[in-house]
């Protein structure tokens, strides 16, 4: 079986002179679950101006089959079987001031498995504040915490795992205070 390519990226439009806008595209790759694509974009792009990711920042956010994340999973982190996310960073996203580069900030992808975010939400329940064990919980939680990774975030030692479960809180309970 071949390794998945990473999704292809169509650059977000720039008009001369203005900057262009953060840029976060969805893509969904797999068929058991029911993705709401301007849900997760709107998630992602809070947390990207949070964590003051720069004007022209591009991320992808990819949903995939079980079989597809174990063999990003196997290839990548040495580790069988499908895990629920995975965080490729691409680039730096510190670029500013007048020497900065024209082209786009590619910071990653974040990969998710929607049937192993299935498997885990009931598990997951009361994990975080607000979530109450549904798909729609842990596929958020999922999503802020990739984006996280992407941006230099990791949970190896106490310190820097309470900052970041302090961050993701305080991205999904404002996301669900919008209504969501």
């Amino acid at each position: 079986m071949n390794t998945p390519e990473p999704p292809q990226r169509a650059h977000a439009g720039e008009t001369r002179g203005q900057p262009k806008q953060r840029d976060v595209q969805i893509f969904d790759q797999q068929t058991n679950h029911t993705i709401d694509p301007e849900r997760y974009r709107t998630l992602a792009l809070d947390v990207l101006a949070g964590e003051g990711a720069p004007e022209g920042a591009e991320l992808a956010v990819a949903f995939v089959s079980p079989e597809v994340m174990a063999e990003l999973n196997a290839k990548h982190m040495g580790h069988q079987g499908p895990t629920d996310v995975l965080a490729f960073p691409i680039d730096e996203h510190t670029v500013d001031g007048p020497q900065a580069d024209p082209i786009p900030i590619l910071l990653g992808d974040v990969v998710i498995c929607p049937d192993v975010a299935a498997d885990n939400c009931s598990t997951n329940e009361q994990s975080a504040q607000g979530h109450h064990g549904s798909i729609d919980d842990e596929i958020d939680l999922l999503v802020v915490h990739g984006i996280l990774h992407v941006l230099g975030m990791d949970h190896a030692d106490d310190k820097e795992r309470n900052l970041m479960q302090a961050s993701e809180e305080a991205y999904l309970t404002a996301f669900r205070a919008g209504g969501r």
